[in-house]
């Protein structure tokens, strides 16, 4: 029996100019090298310059997309935006990148706050489309500019998150509906609110007419986070009816290195099959995924029929798995 399947056509990102490196920051707040890089495996990190917008990445990101899947803007039907830092409170920034890209009229445009995991929440709502028959195509993008929510005087927090984002654009495909099939095999997303305070912003429009800065028990979160990242793996390769042994890479949410390596060793997945760009883009949230998958296709590490299994864990907390054979 057929079956429709979301296939991804073509990746991109977009990263500011602007390095912060951990030398720098230890000039800002009292920290090391040392102190960060064995703590978390961040070395380095992008920042947005002034008059940068969470858009204008999305933009860049989302016409390296559209080159890489060699369609144009036109051939879009749908745009949805994962982040927690858009450039307004509304309208969606997904309407605002639809607006530059010169999407047509009528196409729908929407942002997504899942946090961390906000690229695998998007994932599943444009996959569903697509496999409803409602679109035929999707630009996705995870976007962030941490660095406008970050308390740069906090050293447990502000050498932690960077900016940027990562763009996949998804077209409809017929498959044999099997887990031979190329495509979007499999999504579960999860949300638990009792650990709301946990990792949050400590200020909001409804409640105090302010953005607020990234509040974080890192203590509390590392701890939560490797089950519910290793949920995301099994949950989404049983939907699948696939195992570890099926996989060709491992792409975690790029938060901590010490997390990732955590979950690899727990679940027996060899160090080379783990995709690692925590060290150069710091945690950047829901980008954080999008960015990793286009690296790794630009740099020919994903190859065409590759089984990707992805997983992320963030503020909410919300988390999830996916998998895709490229």
């Amino acid at each position: 029996m057929s079956l429709i399947r979301s296939h991804i056509v073509g990746t991109g990102y977009s990263l500011p100019a602007k390095v912060l490196t951990n030398d720098d920051l230890s000039k800002m707040v009292e920290t090391s090298d040392e102190w960060i890089s064995t703590r978390t495996g961040i070395r380095s990190r992008h920042i947005a310059s002034e008059g940068e917008y969470t858009s204008d990445f999305c933009v860049k990101a989302a016409q390296m997309a559209l080159k890489n899947a060699g369609m144009k803007i036109e051939e879009i039907d749908f745009i949805i935006v994962a982040t927690v830092t858009p450039d307004n409170t509304f309208p969606a920034t997904a309407a605002k990148v639809g607006k530059i890209l010169g999407i047509r009229p009528g196409v729908a445009a929407m942002d997504v706050n899942a946090a961390c995991s906000g690229f695998i929440y998007a994932s599943q709502i444009a996959d569903n489309m697509i496999r409803l028959g409602q679109i035929k195509t999707a630009l996705v993008i995870g976007a962030e500019t941490l660095s406008r929510i970050v308390d740069w005087t906090d050293r447990n927090t502000c050498v932690l998150f960077g900016d940027g984002a990562g763009a996949a654009v998804l077209k409809a495909s017929e498959e044999q509906g099997n887990n031979t099939d190329r495509g979007i095999l499999s999504v579960k997303i999860f949300a638990d609110a009792s650990h709301y305070e946990t990792l949050c912003s400590d200020s909001g429009v409804s409640f105090n007419q302010k953005s607020g800065f990234i509040h974080m028990d890192g203590k509390e979160v590392f701890k939560i986070a490797i089950p519910s990242l290793i949920e995301g793996i099994e949950s989404s390769l049983e939907l699948a009816d696939l195992t570890l042994k099926d996989i060709d890479w491992y792409l975690p949410h790029q938060a901590n290195a010490r997390i990732i390596d955590s979950v690899a060793k727990k679940l027996e997945i060899d160090d080379s099959k783990v995709i690692i760009t925590v060290d150069h883009h710091g945690n950047t949230s829901a980008a954080s995924i999008p960015l990793a998958l286009a690296e790794a296709v630009e740099s020919g590490k994903i190859k065409r029929g590759d089984v990707v299994v992805i997983s992320s864990m963030g503020a909410g907390f919300t988390w999830g798995g996916m998998v895709v054979r490229i």
